[in-house]
Order: structure tokens, then sequence, then C-alpha cells
């Protein structure tokens, strides 16, 4: 009995893509049978009873297919139980057939099978991403996100090293007050709004806390009050939690601190976040922003300071 893996370029498969593992089988019988076990990572994964059907001559054939959802080094293995009776055929077994993943890096309005896949393990991680099947501006965001909790490069390039690390669900928040339930938490060192009940996140925003010289306050507070839509000074959806800091839609939100003290979020974050606030829903405020700057090694330096929005 043989196997082998079709689709494969240089022994790898793009993210979401099929793997089809085909095999021949002699002599072949009819009613004859194969298991075909797929691994990842030394782990079984999948196991499937595939009918053998008439091939040419004395052979058998058959083939099965497994779609590649995460990263990782996939195999396919087949086992043939034998046969019995007037006209016995011995078991056999074959090596395992191995395969890794690659992934491409993904561009704003790229649609399709992917981008939907890369979607689900956004959602996956809390990152909001939109419904469709396209990487549209919330994906961007949802992008953005990511790469501010992990520390990465203050963009929204989805990299192959990016989407490996989105679709293997790696580098998700983990909730520092999970006793205070259905309530957010605004990390100023990364620059995120997550809410969160209990342990479990369930949205992530990137946001711009207060410049070096009107810093965030931090602690533990409560949202007291809502104002939706615009006031005078352009601040949106504001929902205040200690005197007049609030979370508000901002026309600019650039990629570091900017603000006099609210956390900012893009415009066309707010009206979701404004409708995740409550009266009397928890906020913890934490971290140093100090450190971040629009001319860190985060990718700024050297850029026209005159390029940046100024803090409002």
């Amino acid at each position: 009995m043989t196997i082998k893996p079709l689709g494969l370029r240089d022994g790898r498969v793009k993210i979401t893509d099929k793997v089809t593992i085909a095999g021949t089988l002699k002599p072949f019988r009819p009613g004859q049978r194969v298991v075909v076990k797929f691994f990842r990572n030394a782990e079984q994964l999948k196991t499937r009873v595939v009918k053998v059907r008439k091939g040419a001559g004395n052979y058998g054939s058959f083939k099965t297919s497994i779609l590649t959802k995460m990263a990782g080094r996939y195999a396919g293995q087949a086992t043939y139980f034998g046969q019995g009776g007037s006209d016995p055929v011995s078991e056999d077994s074959t090596r395992r057939k191995s395969w890794k993943v690659r992934f491409p890096s993904l561009r704003p309005s790229q649609c399709g099978k992917v981008i939907r896949a890369f979607r689900q393990a956004l959602n996956d991680l809390a990152m909001v991403p939109s419904n469709n099947s396209c990487f549209d501006g919330k994906m961007e965001r949802a992008v953005l996100a990511y790469r501010k909790l992990n520390g990465l490069g203050r963009s929204a390039a989805a990299s192959p090293s990016v989407v490996r690390k989105i679709f293997n669900r790696e580098g998700g928040y983990k909730v520092r007050e999970p006793g205070l339930g259905d309530h957010m938490e605004a990390s100023l060192s990364k620059q995120v709004l997550v809410f969160a009940k209990g342990k479990r996140p369930y949205a992530i925003f990137p946001i711009a806390s207060g410049a070096p010289v009107t810093p965030t306050i931090l602690g533990t507070y409560t949202v007291y009050r809502k104002d939706p839509g615009y006031n005078s000074l352009g601040m949106y959806n504001s929902t205040y939690f200690i005197r007049g800091y609030a979370i508000h839609g901002y026309k600019s939100v650039p990629n570091y601190p900017a603000s006099h003290g609210c956390l900012r979020t893009f415009i066309a974050d707010q009206p979701r976040i404004y409708d995740l606030t409550f009266i009397g829903q928890p906020i913890v405020t934490y971290g140093d922003a100090r450190s971040l700057s629009p001319f860190d090694s985060l990718g700024y330096r050297g850029l026209d300071p005159a390029r940046f929005d100024p803090p409002s």
C-alpha cells in the first residue's frame, strides 16, 4: 500500500487549502476499506474510514481530504487491516507523509476563504473584525489592536508572521480583574481597550490615551454618564468614568498617546463601544504609556512630527 499527499508546493500548503491523501492498495478485493489518520504536530487530528475502489490491473485506489486550518506539521498515514477467507490479503500500513503550512500576507480589500477564516480567528481572540469576507477598515483596526496588544509594530499590516500567530490563536489578552464581572480594562502601555466578562475578553479595540503632559488617570472607576452624538469638542458618543475623563470617538486616533487624558477610539468603532458600555460598569486603567512615542523603535523613527495629529 502507498499514499501520496496532493496539493502541495515544495512540501507546503497555504492555510485553508485542502490536502488530499491519495493511495493505492494491491491486490484489490471488493469491499476493502482502509483507515486514514491525519496528524498535526504528531497528535492525531482526524480518522477516516475510506472505501477502496477498483483501479487499473490488480490495484485498488482510495483518497480522502483535510483542510489545513492552523499552523504546524501535518501528516497522513493509511492502515489496511487485511482480509481473510478463501482469498486472503495481508494487512499493511504506510509511513506517515508530512507537510507544513504556509501563510500569506493579507491586504486591504482582499476577499475570499482565507479572509473568512482569518476573521473567525480574530473573533476567537476578541479583536472584533467585520462580519463579511473582505479585508475592510474594521478588520484593519482589529489587526492594529492585535499588534498593539502583542508589542508589534503599530500598524494594520497583516504580515505572514502575524497571520500565522492569529490563525494559531496566539497572543490573546489575559484579564487582570476577573472579579469585576462585566467590565472594561484599558492598558495604556498597549493602547487597547478591552471588554471582559470575568476571565473572558469579548471585545478589544485600539485607542489613544493621554499624552505625556496630560496622562490618563490610573485606577478603578465606574461609568457614571453617557452622552450620545458629538459635543462641542468633537468628542463622539462619550462614556464618562471619572470627572471629565471619557471614552469617546475622535477624528484623530494616532498610534501613540495623544489626548488630554481621555481614551480616544476610532469614530467607526465608537457606536459598538458605546452600546457595550453601561452606567455602573467598572473600568480599570493601568500601565505606563510614557515610553510610547511616534519616534520609537516600532516603526516611526525619522518621520516628520508635522505628519502626526497634535493632541487635542
